[in-house]
């Protein structure tokens, strides 16, 4: 099922060039997979929303698999139940794109729209795909708050508001206000390596979104 981008605009051609090792590992996958959607992958949420949630990259069973943010693999099972919860979502969670799941008042935007090797982009693909997580966020004029998603997450929101990593130490539940006036709250990844290892609990990760609720009333 395909899904409408909320910034359709601004998003990546389904064959973006950019970063090479990132096109080649594509092209081996469509051969390999060619039902899945080994492409970039578009953001996905409300075109009105007050909270960017900024992931990491599309994980292989996951939004590579199946061309929605965090849809299929463990990580989202924790994100998508804790926006249901905060009232962020609507709807059931069922790791495919059309269970109806319904994001409300967030929109989520990865740093690197298409699948890595290994899950880890080079910092020169983060940076050459942040000219559509610019964009993105140009076309969403609501957006008040980050949410970044892990510390590759993090130094990207930083650097493309034009701020100095060293200013803006990475921690869970830090809280920064960057360059223009957005703020950025920062969670460990709800990857399953950290759900696994205790380093993020979901009474950590509920955290920040429960936060990320009660900054937006200071908006």
């Amino acid at each position: 099922m395909l899904l409408e981008s909320p910034v359709s605009e601004a998003e990546a051609p389904r064959d973006c060039p950019l970063c090479p090792r990132l096109v080649a590992l594509r092209e081996a996958l469509r051969e390999e997979h060619p039902d899945w959607w080994n492409a970039p992958v578009p953001a996905f949420g409300d075109r009105g929303a007050w909270l960017g949630i900024v992931g990491l990259a599309p994980g292989m069973f996951g939004a590579n698999r199946t061309g929605r943010p965090f849809t299929g693999d463990y990580a989202g099972i924790l994100l998508y139940e804790t926006l249901i919860k905060y009232g962020l979502a609507e709807g059931v969670y069922r790791e495919r794109t059309d269970d109806g799941l319904r994001l409300t008042g967030c929109v989520i935007l990865n740093s690197v729209k298409c699948l890595p090797p290994a899950n880890k982009p080079l910092p020169a693909e983060v940076a050459n795909c942040s000219v559509y997580y610019r964009g993105a966020l140009a076309v969403l004029p609501n957006v008040r708050l980050l949410v970044a998603l892990g510390q590759i997450a993090h130094v990207n929101a930083v650097r493309t508001a034009g701020g100095r990593q060293a200013d803006y130490k990475f921690g869970h539940l830090a809280e920064h206000r960057l360059p223009g006036g957005l703020l950025l709250l920062d969670s460990y990844h709800c990857s399953r390596y950290n759900q696994n290892t205790g380093r993020l609990t979901r009474e950590m990760f509920e955290a920040v979104f429960e936060r990320a609720v009660e900054l937006r009333a200071g908006f």
